[in-house]
């Protein structure tokens, strides 16, 4: 685990302080404490400052409850989990009956939006400071990578958005209105192209810093918009980026992703990072609850057993294929430790659970989860370059791709996995969207598959959620407290 990494919380008082819109937080200085005017003076504050804005993404709002739900739940991957009544209002989302007061949708809007206030009092703040300009450079473009990454997620979920590019003041909180989804991809693609100017590869890094904002985190969330905009050719140019650099390998066993050997290794483009400090309260300052929440229910009780791997989703494998049981948490089976057995639990219907967010004995409770989380990884790049090149007529360029994802998840079984040898677009096209739900289940990322490939409504249909309306479910409700803060300005999605 990086150094800075296990100290962001250091600097999070300060830039959360900040963007709480407390005007007497101006006004007096707290004893022994920094006021916005003496900070943004240092390099070392220029640091701290960027350490805040990652330190949000292991905010409960961002990765926990409310994520899971407006993902995985949300799709065919998963279903909401743990007890009947535990958290029902999830199910309002994991069946589409949910409206704009659902409780699990408000915290991820509100979450990424300070996020993106946070970058922003540090884009806005850190030129001004007397550094080394290599240093400055990096660190506003990590700080672009990460608003670009919040407004990314925030408009696959609300379509049209507020879109905030500085730190607002008094009543400008409640004069926003929702630009075009369009000019929201505007501003992410700036910020992207930016940011790569000023970042470094991932091996300029010294291994104090390994596992902040690269070029290649930067080209991946640049191909992911350009596949959403069906700019194809855009990228594809992004993703041969990243697989010419020589900076990203699969790692040679699929299920070592998920696991603390696999955190920050060669197939890691872009994760949040994660650590389990020794700590006498529940929580750490460096840890994060996206492994409680998906944790093992019952015996071992490693968390809520929220996320469950759908029927759906357990029966879409290939016979054979490894990456279903490192996927998936069954009753009897032995965890990875090797130590611990998962026993029933009555009070679970067919329970089950996402081991791609297991992790081991660690320090605290629960919830001080050591994880990291698996945001961007290099087969999920070499799968959107197969896609889009075929898309581009390339299908003889795109096989290569596709089948070095297969041939590493067979490893030396030679029966199973057999390389994918169609060239017709329209069935190699299938090939592709059916192998990355394989190898990104679970991830995060089905949701936003579905959304951008146009067939998010015939697939929750098909799995039995009826409830979904076309013209509606594909975006989440904007929370009811945005309409009523800023007097209707911020108006409401079609349906809701």
């Amino acid at each position: 685990m990086s150094t800075p990494f296990k100290s962001f919380i250091a600097a999070a008082f300060l830039l959360l302080s900040a963007t709480n819109c407390q005007k007497d937080f101006l006004d007096r200085k707290p004893p022994g404490e920094q006021v916005f005017e003496e900070f943004f003076k240092t390099a070392e504050q220029a640091e701290q400052a960027t350490n805040a804005v990652y330190e949000q993404f292991r905010n409960f709002d961002c990765i926990a409850l409310p994520y899971i739900a407006c993902t995985d739940v949300l799709s065919d991957d998963a279903d909401k989990g743990s007890t009947a009544n535990d958290a029902p209002l999830m199910s309002d989302l994991d069946n589409f009956t949910l409206d704009a007061t659902n409780p699990f949708v408000a915290p991820v809007y509100k979450g990424y939006y300070r996020a993106i206030a946070r970058a922003n009092i540090a884009i806005e703040n850190i030129p001004n400071i007397e550094m080394d300009a290599a240093l400055r450079d990096r660190l506003i473009g990590e700080c672009k990578f990460l608003r670009a990454y919040s407004y990314y997620l925030l408009v696959q979920w609300f379509g049209d958005l507020p879109l905030i590019t500085r730190t607002l003041q008094g009543e400008e909180y409640y004069a926003q209105t929702r630009r075009p989804r369009e000019e929201v991809y505007a501003q992410i693609e700036a910020d992207l192209i930016d940011a790569l100017a000023g970042l470094k590869e991932k091996n300029e890094y010294a291994s104090a810093d390994l596992g902040r904002v690269t070029k290649g985190s930067a080209r991946g969330l640049l191909a992911k918009l350009y596949m959403i905009k069906k700019e194809w050719a855009k990228a594809e140019t992004q993703c041969m980026d990243i697989i010419n650099s020589t900076q990203y390998s699969l790692l040679p066993k699929y299920a070592d992703n998920f696991l603390p050997i696999g955190e920050n290794g060669t197939e890691s483009v872009f994760e949040l990072q994660a650590v389990a400090l020794q700590t006498q309260q529940a929580a750490g300052p460096g840890s994060s609850p996206f492994n409680m929440v998906q944790g093992v229910r019952g015996v071992p009780n490693l968390g809520w057993g929220f996320n469950r791997p759908s029927d759906n989703l357990v029966t879409s494998y290939e016979n054979g294929d490894p990456r279903r049981e490192a996927t998936v948490i069954y009753v009897g089976e032995i965890l990875p430790d090797g130590l611990t057995q998962v026993q029933d639990n009555i009070e679970i219907i067919n329970e089950r659970f996402n081991q791609k967010a297991w992790v081991p004995s660690h320090p605290g409770l629960q919830d001080n989860g050591p994880g990291n989380i698996r945001v961007i990884r290099y087969s999920d790049i070499l799968l959107l370059a197969a896609e889009a090149k075929n898309e581009l007529d390339k299908s003889s360029e795109a096989l290569p791709l596709l089948n070095q994802v297969r041939k590493r998840a067979r490893g030396t079984n030679g029966f199973i996995l057999p390389d994918v040898t169609v060239t017709d677009k329209t069935q190699l096209r299938e090939k592709i969207y059916k192998e990355r739900r394989i190898e990104l289940a679970m991830e995060q990322q089905r949701w936003f598959d579905l959304l951008r490939w146009g067939r998010a409504g015939d697939v929750m249909k098909a799995v039995g959620k009826t409830n979904f309306t076309t013209g509606k479910h594909e975006l989440l409700p904007i929370p009811q407290t945005e309409i009523d803060l800023t007097s209707g300005r911020i108006t409401q999605n079609p349906f809701y």
